[in-house]
């Protein structure tokens, strides 16, 4: 009896704990968090998870692009592959060598300086009226054509297929960049500016459209522009001559026009 007694003593001091005054000390300890820090907490684990969301929706955008994006980077592939190789008269050694000094002076042709020198030069020789306000609206879509064109270069900043460094008379026209093309835009609006304004055979008419279009193509084999440079270029060219020609100056307001250029110039005569 005694050894039973002794025995079941620490089984009593056991069973004390699970008396239902002491039941609190059983269970285990629980952090009391405020409801701002509660709020904080979620607000860390989603921000979190935000990024990893965020992840996975640009490699699920990655991984299934868009039938758009697929056929405008197919059509930019091709377009550097082609204009890469048209590019024949690119350097001294290229297939094309023996056609770059032609090539290069056809290029030159559709060049804004000796466009824009040439108009000045007709239009301080001329003596008509008429003559005086087809050079001036000429004069005036040369400067847009020069404008815009830097413009958009400046903006898209493309380069050529070949990444070739812009030449000197490149700089002088500021015709930097790629796209889109200021020599064929500028030989489609003069083409179009002098077939509307000028009585031309039909074989001269037929010239000065081949013209324009081998000036784009120029560009093309010396390695300076792509295929949708030039492309773009010449609907450019259209839009100036629409633009010039609804916004034609005039008679009279081309004559105030010479006789505020003649003020800056009679004191240097």
């Amino acid at each position: 009896m005694p050894g039973t007694q002794t025995r079941s003593r620490p089984r009593d001091r056991n069973n004390v704990l699970n008396r239902p005054e002491f039941m609190s000390l059983n269970q285990p300890v629980r952090r009391e968090t405020s409801a701002g820090e509660g709020r904080a907490g979620a607000a860390r684990r989603t921000a979190t998870r935000r990024p990893s969301q965020q992840d996975d929706a640009q490699d699920c955008m990655q991984l299934n692009p868009s039938f758009r994006g697929i056929a405008i980077n197919s059509l930019l592939a091709i377009d550097i592959s082609l204009s890469r190789r048209l590019g024949v008269c690119v350097g001294a050694r290229g297939p094309g060598a023996p056609l770059r000094p032609m090539v290069a002076l056809l290029a030159f042709s559709g060049h804004a300086l000796p466009w824009l020198c040439g108009t000045l030069l007709c239009l301080w020789r001329s003596n008509s009226l008429a003559g005086q306000e087809v050079l001036v609206n000429l004069l005036l879509a040369l400067l847009l054509d020069l404008m815009t064109v830097a413009g958009v270069q400046k903006l898209v900043q493309r380069r050529g297929p070949w990444d070739a460094p812009p030449g000197f008379l490149d700089r002088v026209a500021l015709d930097v960049y790629s796209f889109p093309a200021a020599h064929a835009s500028r030989a489609v609006m003069v083409s179009r500016f002098l077939l509307n304004h000028l009585v031309l055979a039909v074989p001269l008419r037929i010239l000065l459209y081949l013209w324009a279009f081998l000036v784009g193509v120029s560009r093309v084999l010396l390695g300076k522009h792509h295929l949708s440079d030039v492309g773009c270029g010449f609907a450019l060219g259209f839009l100036h001559f629409s633009l010039v020609e609804s916004v034609w100056l005039d008679s009279a307001a081309c004559q105030a026009l010479l006789a505020i250029g003649s003020l800056h110039w009679a004191p240097l005569v």
